[in-house]
């Protein structure tokens, strides 16, 4: 490949440096700067001739006796000066108004002629060198704006990361907990691999497949390890890299993305976050919008238009479809949709051995107890949780992680960070052992209550003055009526135990409140288990996977709004009197309990177990 030699300013004001030292200290011939006062007194005398009169200075020669003079004129006493002025046959002198000059000139019978000004090298200041540096930044903004992939010429460029074949690294050994998943992700990757198995039969292989699933379950690592399967290009970007401040970008970039696709076909063309990009069109007044559904619109248009037989799958990714527009989810375009949900008891258990696979572990770990202590997590937690262990075993000096190391980030995540030096006085510490006790015998009690894991009073996170840890005994897909009572009832045994102690409440149960009234009221409204409502709902359900919480829109009376906030009251303060119950019945139980965890600040369950039965 023939380097281009590029013109660089740099360079170009470094030689004009070079000729100006040249002109300033390397003179064609040495000569003596004298005033023109001395001038006057020399030309009186007759000591000078052939003179080259310039408009701004005079040039010219010294006669014999000239020197001597100058010398005397000046008074000059030291040697090497004295000497110099002697070898020297040349002056020169700025010129004055003089009208009188050329007369004298004249009288004195002195040689004389006129000499053009050298102008060059202020002609090359005034007018060559500005040219010059225009044409080099002119040519330095061309270059620019022309760069492929950056520069403003290349604004309209697909902005897509290219992976080429062996680049990802990533297979399926490398995803876990998502069997279901990656059985129906197996088919395009048969399909990229040999084509014309499913082109014979007639069959097409779906356009576009869109990975739906809660954050952190692994939808880009999914989508990169069928790139890495299929040994294919991977061109992964994110659906807001598409719009621009400028009009147009966006959609200029949807056609680039497309015929880049095409020339490294066969190709996996991965949009991550899609919601950012595919949202539904007409809803939203915000301005901007018109160019991100231009910029829909020509996504929705080249996915129509190009041929799954070239070998281009689309994957998207999002954790928000019901905001996507019904056009791009219809058959031809994102035709099919597979749920990449959080892993079971099974799954989180293959994700840590995936994970755990890359560490040092002690004999003693045991994974299935990790991923029974784990529910609800996502694949990115249980990753988390792994380097968490391994920093705090390495802060220990330890040579490999233990399943302590394990349980103490498993807290981390769940609670905060542990806070030791958070200084708690008496009181309150009394307050909250009897409160995490209330949970912990209350969960002990009622048969429907997850088993406690353990009971701690050490300051955790922002506000957690305490905690109570339950592990689940399997994997729950349905809850009844009874189970759900049964929960409420533990989340209010905390504040209970506080009245049946201390005579008073305090505001450590907000957080145990607030759950138990969101579980009431999704008991009344969505599940239909009001006695006096029947089964009826008056929920249209959250966003799928939506986190934050959400108010639906209300469309009942406000009889029924009435009746269903009796409802939920009635069962949260039947659950709250049904712990007070059963603390009652068992106050020594809890004073013993709160006395041991207020000396030993961590009880764990097969202890709280041994003192409850003892």
């Amino acid at each position: 490949m023939v380097k281009r030699i590029r013109f660089s300013l740099i360079y170009f004001l470094i030689a004009l440096g070079v000729i100006f030292l040249i002109q300033q200290y390397i003179p064609t011939r040495e000569f003596e700067t004298i005033s023109y006062s001395e001038f006057k007194v020399l030309l009186k005398e007759g000591l000078i001739n052939d003179l080259g009169i310039k408009k701004d200075s005079i040039e010219g020669e010294f006669l014999e006796g000239a020197q001597e003079h100058l010398l005397s004129l000046r008074d000059e006493r030291d040697e090497r000066k004295i000497k110099r002025l002697k070898a020297i046959k040349v002056f020169f002198v700025y010129r004055m108004e003089d009208t009188d000059l050329l007369r004298e000139l004249g009288e004195k019978g002195i040689r004389y002629s006129a000499k053009p000004e050298v102008t060059w090298f202020k002609t090359l200041l005034l007018w060559i060198i500005p040219i010059f540096i225009f044409i080099a930044i002119w040519g330095y903004l061309l270059r620019k704006m022309g760069a492929p992939g950056e520069g403003l010429m290349a604004i309209g460029k697909s902005k897509a990361k290219v992976y080429v074949e062996g680049e990802t690294k990533i297979t399926f050994e490398d995803v876990a907990g998502v069997d279901e998943a990656k059985e129906e992700l197996k088919e395009v990757i048969a399909f990229l691999k040999t084509p014309q198995k499913f082109q014979s039969l007639g069959g097409k292989i779906p356009k576009g497949i869109l990975l739906v699933g809660p954050p952190g379950t692994g939808k880009t690592l999914l989508a990169r390890a069928v790139a890495g399967e299929a040994k294919v290009p991977f061109l992964s970007l994110s659906g807001s890299a598409f719009v621009e401040m400028f009009v147009g970008v966006g959609a200029a970039r949807v056609r680039d993305l497309f015929s880049q696709a095409e020339k490294l076909a066969p190709c996996i063309i991965f949009i991550d976050e899609i919601d950012a990009l595919g949202k539904a069109r007409g809803i939203s007044p915000v301005a901007g919008v018109d160019e991100r559904e231009q910029t829909l619109t020509q996504l929705l248009s080249e996915m129509d238009g190009f041929d799954t037989k070239k070998g281009v799958i689309i994957m998207a990714a999002t954790n928000r479809p019901e905001i996507l527009d019904p056009a791009l989810l219809r058959p031809g375009r994102f035709d099919r949709h597979i749920l990449v949900d959080r892993p079971d008891l099974k799954g989180r258990e293959d994700i840590l051995r995936v994970h755990t696979a890359r560490v040092k572990l002690t004999p003693g770990v045991d994974l299935k107890v990790l991923a029974s202590m784990t529910p609800g997590m996502v694949g990115a937690d249980i990753a988390n949780i792994v380097n968490e262990a391994a920093l705090l075993a390495a802060r220990k000096n330890k040579e490999f992680i233990e399943m302590a190391d394990f349980e103490e980030a498993i807290e981390r995540t769940i609670a905060g960070l542990e806070k030791k030096s958070r200084v708690i006085n008496k009181r309150e510490r009394e307050i909250v052992a009897y409160h995490e006790c209330g949970h912990a015998i209350v969960a002990s009690i009622l048969p429907h209550a997850d088993r406690i894991r353990r009971i701690s009073i050490i300051p955790r996170g922002i506000a957690a003055l305490g905690y109570t840890i339950h592990l689940p005994t399997e994997e729950r897909y349905l809850l009844t009526k009874s189970e759900l009572l049964d929960r409420i009832t533990v989340m209010l045994g905390g504040r209970a135990a506080e009245e049946l102690i201390f005579g008073e409440v305090s505001t450590g149960a907000k957080n145990d409140l607030e759950r138990a009234t969101e579980m009431a009221i999704s008991m009344v409204k969505a599940y239909g288990m009001s006695e006096k409502l029947g089964p009826l709902s008056f929920d249209r359900g959250r966003p799928l996977f939506l986190e934050v919480p959400w108010s639906p829109p209300k469309d009942y009376s406000e009889e029924t709004a009435r009746k269903i906030d009796e409802d939920v009251k009635t069962i949260v303060v039947e659950a709250y009197e049904r712990a007070k119950s059963i603390l009652t019945e068992r106050l020594e139980k809890i004073k013993k309990v709160a006395s041991q965890l207020l000396e030993k600040e961590v009880i764990e369950g097969d202890e709280l177990k041994k003192l409850l039965e003892g």
